[in-house]
């Protein structure tokens, strides 16, 4: 287990497929490498109960089996692994100091692949019932809503991955959409719209989360006549996109205006020695498998720029 100030040739934050593709190639190249992640190993991933699109994988694999691959793999080369929180990334000459909820770590060169986190909808209701009806995970939490009714908020890919999840549990499924057509892709949309268990409340958005001990109802408006209308659930899954965790880089990279890194096609950053790679950078596909590739162009650069 690495220690407090330990140094390395190269840091990695986030363990995501960016995070773990970009550790299997630093440590292959012989670079003393050390993998920081604050939650689980695989990132977001983990959250996907199947993924189909992961190329080698024809008969599909679960996010986590497929996150655990990529740190195995990565470990068998010597990567090291912490789990911990970043705090601070500090520039001390051409060393770059990661403070951490577990020490001050040291390299040479670092890789920030540090992913996203879902956004919020930040309406009355939301906070109170967080994990009391309001949940960010139907892979975590749709066996609790076991033939019940759910709402999913969102109409992207993670939305009605999510909602097509619930319906194996719950008795019916609303997708609170607020556009009239799903922004998923195709074959996820021909999913929902043949599973009986899942209809859609198109042009609304939840304006507030209402229950007592738990929750019992959204409070809904029709984004294009203004109406409300009631719908009685038991949980809402709330999907509507993604944040990139960045807060901690602000002042000392140059971020867009979501919170993304700018980078150029190397992964480089304004500051030498430090890449960025997956989710968290401008321009992602939001995709495993790009996030796999950018892992990999940025460790293939930190690697020359070290070198």
């Amino acid at each position: 287990m690495p220690g407090e100030s330990s140094t390395h040739d190269i840091i990695i934050i986030g363990g995501g497929p960016a995070g773990l593709t970009a550790g299997l190639y630093t440590s292959r190249a012989r670079l003393s490498s050390l993998l920081i992640e604050r939650g689980l190993v695989g990132g977001q991933i983990t959250n996907a109960e199947q993924v189909e699109n992961f190329p080698g994988f024809p008969e599909g694999i679960s996010g986590i089996d497929l996150g655990q691959r990529l740190h195995d793999q990565a470990t068998r080369f010597g990567l090291e692994t912490i789990l911990a929180e970043v705090t601070r990334l500090e520039l001390q000459g051409d060393r770059r100091v990661v403070k951490t909820t577990e020490g001050d770590f040291t390299a040479m060169a670092v890789i920030l692949a540090g992913g996203s986190s879902r956004q919020k909808l930040d309406i009355p209701g939301e906070e109170e019932f967080t994990g009391k009806g309001v949940s960010y995970c139907a892979t975590c939490d749709a066996a609790f809503f076991q033939d019940q009714l759910v709402a999913v908020a969102g109409g992207g890919d993670a939305a009605i991955t999510e909602a097509l999840h619930l319906a194996k549990f719950s008795s019916k499924v609303t997708v609170v959409h607020r556009r009239n057509q799903l922004r998923a892709t195709r074959i996820l949309q021909e999913k929902a719209f043949a599973e009986p268990k899942i209809d859609f409340a198109w042009d609304s958005v939840v304006e507030k989360i209402e229950g007592k001990d738990f929750v019992q109802s959204l409070r809904l408006r029709n984004v294009k006549t203004d109406q409300y209308s009631d719908l009685e659930v038991a949980g809402v899954f709330v999907s509507i996109g993604f944040r990139p965790d960045t807060d901690y880089l602000k002042g000392l990279l140059p971020l867009d205006e979501i919170g993304h890194i700018i980078t150029n096609e190397k992964m480089e950053t304004k500051v030498a020695g430090v890449f960025a790679a997956g989710d968290i950078r401008q321009n992602s596909a939001r995709q495993a498998i790009t996030a796999a590739g950018d892992g990999a162009t940025a460790a293939i650069y930190a690697d020359k720029y070290l070198t």
